[in-house]
């Protein structure tokens, strides 16, 4: 008889998976989030992982490059119609299609949030993922979006990063019409080329940036040095529109997305202070960003952990209807395993058993098992061991799951009930259908 042979496992590159502990940490952020969410009345929902490839790619870009499609491995002539999906790369193009699909039956303004597994085909790498969490928020409204909502959803996201009792974060906050302005006041005609380029300031440097400026305007690096000087504009307050004014150029639209900015940092300053920045070298490299954007950071760090901005008409591919909003989301699994690496997050429960019922031996499992299944009903999450092993066994069995009791059953007729507090170690008599947990802890 040959030996059969055996798949050595292995971790699939990009696709997270996390012990038991660690997951019991990541499902209290995701409640905590939803908490959040649903405090300011926004619904629950929940799209397929697929989407026709159509939609998917209805407003084209590179990441095109990044979806998964979805085929058989035996696939044959009937499965034409499913080689026309793949896995959705975001949560932005399924609400879009959603909303659109379901425009007659949804009360708008629409407020969603969606938490809901994404997938992009891109290289693995430190803090890059190919399957992902993500938690978004939008509001869509039908012809026009009132303004509040660019300070309200801000203002949510704050709450739930705040909830998640990690490092501080501050919002960064600016309007696209500030940046197209300024760079329409300059004169400057490949405006989206423009904006890409000052969008890398971050990653690149401020020389790097200059110099693909400055040849992309044949050589005018005081011009470069102009487009420039706006993105390097920040303040804890309205002073930014002073700063603004004071290099010269002037558009209506510029003055525009001052006026809507100044109205949003107005709006937030409940927030403690200076956790709103007005930063006006927030672009957001997505082009249907057409007003406010937003980037939440850590305080003093560059890098994004969340973020969004305002569209004029995102769901305009799926129907007739101009449906503007704001929409922000919160890279959960890149947050999570950023903090994981860096020690920040400490393991949850090994387990949610709260009490672990010893088995005394196979003729006592009724009792042993109604005694688990009265705690149940109570309201306990609740154990039988498995096998009627020694008590040691299976004493060492709850300490290394982390149970934080256990539960004796007469071991002889006419005996008491105990219970453990693992703890502190004490151990008194008890009634199953009474016991409270406050009477051994001390």
């Amino acid at each position: 008889m040959s030996e059969q042979k055996v798949y050595k496992p292995r971790q699939i590159s990009g696709f997270p998976e996390w012990l038991p502990e660690y997951r019991a940490v990541e499902l209290q952020w995701l409640d905590k989030i939803r908490g959040v969410f649903e405090r300011y009345g926004f619904c629950s929902i929940e799209t397929p992982s697929v989407e026709e490839i159509d939609a998917l790619t209805a407003k084209g870009g590179e990441t095109e490059k990044e979806i998964y499609t979805l085929t058989r491995l035996q696939a044959d002539e009937r499965d034409k119609d499913t080689s026309r999906l793949a896995l959705h790369f975001d949560l932005t193009v399924p609400m879009a299609r959603y909303v659109a699909q379901h425009f007659n039956d949804l009360v708008f303004p629409f407020k969603r949030y969606q938490i809901q597994k994404s997938w992009r085909g891109e290289r693995p790498q430190k803090g890059r993922f190919r399957e992902f969490y993500q938690c978004d928020i939008d509001v869509v409204n039908v012809d026009s979006l009132p303004l509040h909502f660019d300070a309200e959803l801000p203002a949510v996201m704050f709450e739930a990063y705040q909830a998640l009792d990690i490092p501080p974060v501050e919002l960064h906050i600016s309007n696209r019409k500030i940046i197209v302005g300024y760079l329409q006041g300059l004169g400057i005609k490949d405006i989206p080329f423009v904006t890409r380029e000052l969008d890398k300031l971050d990653k690149i440097g401020i020389e790097k940036v200059t110099k693909i400026l400055s040849e992309s305007f044949q050589g005018d690096t005081s011009l470069a040095e102009k487009c420039l000087a706006i993105v390097q504009i920040q303040s804890a307050d309205n002073s930014f529109a002073d700063k603004v004014r004071g290099l010269g150029v002037m558009s209506e639209l510029l003055e525009l997305g001052l006026g809507e900015l100044r109205f949003v940092m107005d709006n937030l300053k409940h927030l403690p202070k200076e956790s709103v920045i007005a930063n006006l070298g927030i672009i957001r490299g997505l082009d249907y960003y057409t007003g406010t954007v937003v980037e939440v950071r850590f305080k003093g760090k560059p890098m994004a952990i969340g973020g969004g901005g305002r569209y004029d008409d995102l769901a305009g591919s799926f129907i007739s209807q101009k449906l503007p909003g704001i929409g922000m989301s919160i890279g959960l699994t890149r947050l999570f395993a950023m903090l994981l690496d860096e020690g920040y997050i400490k393991p949850g429960a090994k387990s949610p058993t709260q009490i672990l019922v010893v088995l005394p031996d196979e003729s006592r499992r009724p009792e042993a098992a109604a005694t688990a299944h009265t705690l149940r009903q109570r309201g306990y999450n609740v154990e039988l061991f498995h096998s009627d092993s020694k008590v040691k066994r299976q004493l060492s069995y709850a300490e290394r799951k982390g149970i934080p009791y256990v539960w004796f059953p007469p071991f002889e007729d006419g005996k008491p009930h105990e219970v453990k507090n693992m703890a502190n170690g004490e151990q008194i008599q008890a009634d199953p259908s009474e016991w409270k947990v406050k009477e051994v802890l001390k």
